[in-house]
């Protein structure tokens, strides 16, 4: 009885592990995949994971051309509205349309003051992480079908592997003779009779393209992995183009002798000379010149960029006139307000010269419409199965608090939905939610009533002292 409670107990624990590896994050924009234009640059009523924000994603789909084209670096976006209108749905948008070989990096306005550099350093270092570089190499490789692998081992046991490899093409058959590093790497491939390899002359790598189709039929069954391609044609030795691309940033902290390549994993690159970067600014000049390397600029997204203050936003005025710049998006919420740093007002909190070089993207607040079809959308990311009177109910939350609320509820009231052994979230239990959860006013009405009970209650001041 004993052994059998163990097993059932071992039984669960494994059950309980297998659960917990399939455990995925969930992030407030993980529903977001592109802009959700269509060929024409013009916006669908819901696609992506965008709803709503036709003329804000119009706009940053011609951004998105220009970017491609590589007609905007240097200069710089604004996406300015309301807090909860999507602006960072939108440039997330942009970075999952541009793909994986442009550099995106995305920072928020204040974690510039929490780095223990100086911040003219951290923003140089968002913006070199922004441009990326694609290198061109031409390397030597040997291409062809494999027709005979021949392994002479010694009949002690010891001592190094000896044998031959034939190799051949439409055109042409040569033998080579292998050493002991190459039968290894042959027999780590599994390489076999027929099968398409490529061996690279300077490094000895081999790799299994495929298996020829003149061999198709050597076996009865195949596994579904199996590709089969046709015999290479002309020469076995060939050059091919290779393409690597690199940041201007992981250049830098390869090149930095204080912290080596090592810096790159661990995150820690500190501060980089400046003559470290003119060097290498240098180099790649002349790799262009040679047609070596291609420049790729990518986008630095500043969030809350009303955080920065008057030394950095000179700083990024000077960055963006560098010929090797990215384009910088920048997002805030806030409207007529003081620039950190001095005790002038402007636009956004951001000075008049930088706003001049803007091109300004506004963010409109969402319709109720639209409203219901994002809270949706979080539901099945969230994997949250709601009724349509809930979601009703939910939407109205929201067009009167805030979208930010409304999708807080929707985990919650799928927990309490599920604590009641719900088949779905119904509207008892988002009224449920509600009423535990407070939403901003609510909050503030409830501090206007209970204030002299808080701790440092203080009345308000004449409106003179607000200057200080």
């Amino acid at each position: 009885m004993k052994k059998d409670n163990k097993m059932a107990i071992a039984a669960s624990k494994v059950h309980e592990v297998r659960e917990i590896t399939r455990i995925e994050r969930i992030g407030a924009h993980s529903h977001i995949r592109g802009l959700g234009l269509d060929d024409s640059l013009e916006p669908r009523n819901v696609s992506q994971g965008m709803v709503g924000q036709f003329q804000a994603r119009r706009a940053t789909g011609i951004i998105l051309e220009m970017i491609k084209e590589g007609k905007i670096a240097g200069r710089s976006v604004l996406l300015a509205g309301q807090p909860g209108t999507g602006k960072t749905a939108v440039a997330l948008g942009l970075a999952q349309s541009l793909g994986a070989d442009t550099p995106f990096t995305l920072m928020a306005g204040s974690e510039i003051y929490s780095l223990e550099m100086s911040k003219t350093e951290a923003l140089t270092q968002a913006i070199r992480k922004s441009i990326g570089i694609r290198i061109k190499e031409e390397s030597e490789i040997i291409e062809g079908e494999v027709v005979e692998i021949q392994v002479d081992r010694p009949v002690s046991g010891v001592g190094a592997k000896v044998g031959k490899l034939t190799l051949k093409t439409t055109e042409m058959e040569t033998i080579y003779d292998l050493g002991n590093k190459m039968i290894e790497c042959l027999m780590k491939e599994k390489v076999q009779a027929g099968d398409v390899i490529t061996i690279d002359k300077a490094t000895g790598k081999i790799s299994k393209l495929g298996r020829s189709f003149t061999r198709a039929r050597d076996y009865d069954a195949t596994g579904p992995q199996t590709r089969f391609i046709q015999c290479p044609e002309g020469e076995l030795q060939k050059r091919k183009e290779v393409v690597h691309t690199v940041t201007l940033h992981e250049i830098d902290v390869i090149n930095s002798r204080t912290h080596g390549f090592l810096a790159l994993f661990s995150g820690d690159t500190g501060e980089i000379k400046s003559e470290v970067r003119e060097q290498i600014n240098q180099k790649v000049a002349e790799w262009r010149e040679e047609g070596k390397a291609e420049i790729v600029p990518g986008v630095l997204f500043i969030d809350e960029v009303h955080m920065l203050d008057i030394e950095c936003f000179s700083f990024l005025n000077r960055a963006l006139e560098n010929e090797m710049a990215p384009v910088v998006i920048m997002a805030t919420n806030r409207g007529i307000t003081r620039i950190r740093g001095t005790n002038y007002k402007s636009p956004h909190g951001i000075p008049i010269d930088l706003l001049d070089r803007m091109i300004i993207v506004p963010t409109i607040p969402y319709q109720e419409s639209e409203l219901k079809e994002i809270l949706k959308i979080r539901c099945e990311e969230e994997d949250c199965e709601m009724s349509n009177d809930a979601l009703l109910v939910l939407t109205r939350i929201a067009l009167e608090t805030s979208l930010r609320y409304a999708i807080q509820l929707i985990t919650t009231s799928s927990l309490i939905s599920r604590k009641s052994k719900n088949i779905e979230v119904g509207v008892d239990d988002v009224k449920r939610a509600y009423t535990l959860f407070m939403d901003e006013n609510r909050s503030s009405q409830f501090l206007k009533e209970y204030q002299e009970d808080f701790m440092f209650y203080e009345a308000e001041e004449p409106a003179e002292m607000e200057v200080a």
